[in-house]
């Protein structure tokens, strides 16, 4: 293997911050496409969708389990796929393997699901073998992968409640889905994004302080924010790396 060059500590610090340029860059770039994302005309749902789940039959609006967005992941578990019955598919099962806690995107009004063609016996099998009881998995018994472009190959749709309607807000799939497993992945690619007050959204949108919302994952409590410790250590951490220059930001 041919290595890159070897350098002096000073000297790699100066090109490690000549790639913080690019990759600032990068992250403004990201940042800008994910507003665009909260400009995209929404797509009514019509259609009355089924799934079965762990309690039985379910609705589209069942699926948000209360809250006001939803992601559903099409994941390749069924007959006819390779790995069946023991396994899902290699790469959905590498994406399960990905995703965080569960309870900071809740925290943000916003619920994944899972959804394959397997019965659920199946699936509930397939989680506890793989430690993947923290993410709600459903049946699909009707034409809602074909709909929404995902009977053939896997992706996220993201869809939101607004005035007793579901809309279809955004679709994610191919090597899109690679970046997806975080809470920031999935709320950049939903209509109302992370709902921080440094972001570009339009005019209305819920938006509050970053840092002022997360929690320990066991400690989120509807209408109570984290310590005014946390809040102390935040802003400190907060003020000393941006005025520093050298954060990702």
């Amino acid at each position: 293997m041919q290595t890159p060059s070897i350098v002096s500590p000073k000297d790699w610090i100066a090109a490690r911050e000549k790639m913080l340029v690019r990759e600032k860059e990068v992250t403004r770039a990201r940042d800008a496409l994910a507003a665009e994302r909260r400009r995209m005309p929404w797509m009514l749902v019509e259609k009355d969708y089924v799934f079965d789940g762990p309690n039985g039959k379910a609705s589209l609006s069942d699926l948000f389990d209360g809250r006001r967005q939803l992601i559903v992941y099409r994941a390749f578990f069924e007959e006819g796929v390779h790995g069946w019955p023991e396994h899902g598919c290699i790469g959905c099962s590498l994406g399960a393997d990905q995703v965080s806690n569960l309870a900071h995107l809740n925290a943000r009004n916003t619920t994944l699901v899972y959804a394959s063609r397997g019965p659920q016996a199946d699936i509930k099998r397939l989680q506890t073998k793989f430690g993947w009881e923290h993410i709600p998995w459903f049946t699909i018994t009707d034409s809602f992968d074909k709909d929404f472009g995902v009977d053939e190959w896997h992706g996220h749709n993201a869809f939101i409640r607004e005035g007793g309607k579901i809309y279809r807000t955004y679709f994610i799939n191919e090597r899109g889905d690679e970046a997806m497993g975080t809470v920031w992945s999935y709320l950049d690619m939903t209509a109302l994004g992370r709902q921080e007050n440094w972001e570009d959204s339009p005019d209305g949108y819920p938006q509050e302080r970053p840092y002022k919302w997360w929690n320990w994952n066991d400690a989120y409590v509807p209408g109570a924010g984290p310590t005014p410790e946390w809040d102390a250590v935040s802003e400190a951490g907060e003020a000393a790396f941006r005025n520093k220059g050298k954060c990702n930001c």
